[in-house]
């Protein structure tokens, strides 16, 4: 079996590295045009890194701070953040957000995008887990609202959750608190469009277990805890209080033996019940996702203990930024990092917290004051 189990950072070689999200995303999301820029961190000096045009007039002050923290990055920017640069640079891999059919026009890698594409469907994703004993929610898949059928209604335990098989940031997923709001939600799609019924989870605990593949070996990268405000997503947190590899493992190698590559993710609850714990599995993310790019800082600059979350502020320039004193400081692994900076243009950072979680409680708080 090809899996490494070391959790180091493990660059393979040089990168254009593309992290533009515009093609993959719900439309009408402020902001979206602005995500590349927090790839930049987990560039390395050998790398090409395409940015939107946007973003430079931020840059000077960005490469500054990750300067002074002691983070390396790629220098090597391309503002334009067209795909026909993924193949123009020879002996450069490209890094991507998504890997969908426009990438694999430009880099011709068909296994790479059967294999995201597969597993992107919520109903590929049940199946595959019951071929491969992997614990997973009560689910039933359909291939579209018209065939769930009143019976159906009836039977299935409320609340729960009517899903698009094929979901962007969020859409097309609805939770159902009885069964009248069931039938209202199913009347939101067409019928054509593969959907789910999904039991709702109870536990407040939820991982991201991420994958990367480097030089066509399986690497474990890490499992981070989602920091939730209720059900609201806030961010994530390492090291998270459950490492279950085991329960994910064999999908994530099935993914790899077919053709994937990059980093990618699986959602998994942690479930307390009589019996002992379930890690179930809830869906792959077959790409880069929110987590990947603090996880991916943390390990260049070896900081054990960390949290990532998004902060309004109401400045709109770096250069404007009262939080020098307040960065990551390698000598004592304390301090912020800042992930994903373009947004600041919309008046919002996410920002990497270094340090005991007691300090990061500390230094979030400081934060709030002075942003």
């Amino acid at each position: 079996m090809s899996t490494r189990t070391s959790h180091g950072y493990l660059p393979a070689g040089r990168y254009i590295v593309n992290h533009d999200i515009m093609h993959c995303t719900a439309d009408g999301v402020a902001g979206n045009d602005l995500y590349s820029g927090r790839a930049l961190g987990l560039s390395d000096p050998d790398d090409f890194i395409q940015l939107h045009p946007e973003l430079k007039p931020l840059w000077k002050h960005i490469s500054s701070h990750y300067r002074r923290i002691g983070l390396k990055h790629s220098e090597s920017v391309i503002w334009d953040l067209s795909r026909k640069q993924l193949a123009v640079h020879a002996g450069y891999k490209p890094s991507v957000f998504y890997f969908g059919p426009a990438e694999c026009k430009v880099w011709n890698d068909p296994e790479w995008l059967e294999a995201v594409e597969y597993i992107n469907s919520k109903n590929n994703f049940m199946a595959l887990a019951e071929e491969l004993g992997i614990d997973v929610p009560e689910t039933r898949c359909y291939a579209g609202v018209d065939h769930i059928t009143e019976m159906d209604i009836i039977s299935f335990n409320m609340p729960c959750y009517l899903k698009a098989a094929v979901s962007v940031s969020g859409v097309g997923i609805y939770r159902c608190a009885n069964r009248e709001e069931l039938r209202d939600a199913m009347q939101e799609f067409k019928s054509d469009v593969p959907v789910q019924l999904q039991e709702e989870i109870k536990t407040d605990v939820f991982l991201n277990v991420q994958y990367r593949v480097v030089d066509n070996c399986l690497v474990r990268l890490a499992v981070s805890e989602q920091i939730l405000d209720g059900c609201a997503h806030q961010g994530n947190r390492f090291p998270a209080s459950h490492e279950p590899w085991e329960s994910i493992e064999p999908m994530a190698l099935w993914l790899k033996e077919r053709g994937m590559k990059g980093i990618f993710a699986f959602d998994l609850a942690v479930v307390e019940t009589p019996e002992g714990v379930r890690y179930t599995a809830v869906e792959c993310n077959p790409r880069f996702n929110g987590a990947s790019y603090p996880t991916v800082i943390a390990q260049k600059l070896d900081i054990p203990e960390w949290s990532a979350m998004t902060f309004k502020t109401g400045y709109r320039k770096l250069s404007d930024l009262d939080i020098s004193d307040l960065e990551f400081d390698m000598k004592t692994g304390e301090g912020l990092v800042i992930v994903n900076w373009g947004t600041i243009l919309l008046g919002k950072l996410v920002l990497l917290l270094a340090g005991s979680p007691d300090y990061q409680e500390v230094l979030a708080n400081e934060l709030r004051y002075r942003l």
